[in-house]
């Protein structure tokens, strides 16, 4: 099929070259009737697979009972959904519900403002970061060059160098109210955070009287091979926001604060229309009992490291870094933009999180022979990208001609 090169949508992402139709577990199919392997889960969403079964009853089952009436009433299933994130985060917190991780952030940004009272209204970030694509959290995004075309942004945002606690110490003047920090920065190139300074952080957060805002958007709810990412780091945060893998591609986000913090919210503070909806917590619901009994955290670790095993012994893979099912391959010099698209066209979908490394994060359900499949094709594009790179003709300066 040939795709338009025009389009009644804004030019907000580059021209698509496969228009997905169907998917089930962890295959897609275009509308050419192609199959395809996902190894990248709608950027870490359905990790529980395409078209899931129980979510799909859910939803369905809810769509013909009640959509919406506004959170000026209860509804179901939204207690359940918020009680059982509670557990899951050890219990003593309350939850807000919305949209989206940019909404979750939102969220915690302006609760962490009002928890500090006027005069402490900074949050401190870390270069590399990303925290959403609103005003606000784009500009704790710690990507100045992503800044500059929507200057000037909100102003209450410091940034400093990833894994650096002396510069951490630095910043936190008697303005700053919070640290946000992602405990494997995601689309900064799946960074895993150091554990010794992330305990060097909380550390300073208590000392300073300041809050932990832990954006676990991308790492939560197994992904990471624990069902939050900062478990890795021996550390509590005080706020932990979260959304992808929650819906299983429905659109729903949540930001979690321990009670005392959390109280700093009294009526009129915060609210979103379509936040914590019934369709939308129904979904979760589902999702969060599918998760606990198939108790996706052990099998997120034990096929990420199926999966490491498998990119590693690949000649042009440099390392593997991340956990559990939240990778990247860093490649030896082969153009990983290339790679994901070539592989594309070869029945595997990725993405190229850098210009030289590859992002994996399929279904945390996805079957052992279908991780070896999209391997074995990924092998064979790997190679073939490296051996035109070679053939290349050079410049001078040793780029391409």
């Amino acid at each position: 099929m040939t795709h338009s090169t025009t389009s009644p949508r804004m030019a907000t992402y580059p021209p698509t070259t496969v228009t997905f139709v169907r998917g089930q577990g962890s295959q897609l199919w275009d509308d050419e009737g192609n199959r395809y392997l996902d190894l990248l889960s709608g950027l870490a969403v359905t990790s529980l697979g395409h078209a899931h079964p129980e979510v799909a009853e859910a939803l369905r089952d809810q769509a013909t009972t009640l959509l919406h009436v506004s959170n000026l009433y209860g509804t179901e299933p939204g207690d359940d959904v918020a009680r059982t994130l509670d557990r899951l985060l050890g219990g003593g917190g309350k939850v807000f519900f919305c949209n989206s991780g940019a909404e979750a952030n939102e969220a915690a940004i302006k609760l962490a403002r009002k928890w500090g009272g006027h005069g402490r209204h900074e949050v401190i970030t870390a270069y590399g970061s990303f925290h959403g694509r609103t005003l606000a959290t784009l500009h704790a995004t710690g990507q100045p060059q992503k800044h500059e075309v929507f200057q000037p942004l909100p102003e209450g945002f410091r940034h400093v160098e990833w894994g650096d606690l002396d510069a951490m110490e630095a910043a936190i003047g008697p303005s700053v109210a919070a640290v946000m920090l992602e405990p494997v920065q995601g689309e900064g190139g799946v960074n895993p955070a150091d554990p010794e300074w992330f305990q060097g952080v909380r550390r300073l957060c208590d000392e300073r009287d300041l809050l932990l805002i832990l954006d676990e958007v991308q790492t939560g709810l197994g992904r990471t091979g624990r069902w939050f990412g900062f478990e890795h780091l021996g550390v509590r945060p005080d706020v932990v926001t979260m959304a992808k893998a929650l819906g299983n591609g429905v659109p729903i986000g949540a930001c979690w604060a321990r009670d005392d913090v959390a109280s700093a919210f009294v009526p009129g503070d915060h609210a979103t229309t379509y936040g914590g909806q019934p369709l939308a917590t129904a979904a979760a619901r589902a999702v969060l009992a599918v998760m606990e009994r198939e108790d996706v955290p052990t099998r997120a670790e034990a096929t990420g490291k199926r999966l490491t095993a498998a990119l590693v012994a690949l000649p042009e893979v440099a390392e593997v870094r991340g956990w559990g099912l939240l990778l990247a391959a860093e490649l030896d010099g082969v153009d990983a933009q290339e790679v994901a698209r070539r592989a594309l066209t070869e029945g595997v979908v990725v993405n190229g999180v850098t210009p030289t490394a590859l992002r994996f994060a399929p279904s945390l359900l996805i079957e052992d022979d279908e991780l070896d499949e999209a391997v074995a094709v990924l092998a064979g594009v790997l190679a073939a990208v490296a051996a035109e790179q070679a053939a290349a003709p050079q410049g001078a300066d040793g780029s391409e001609s």
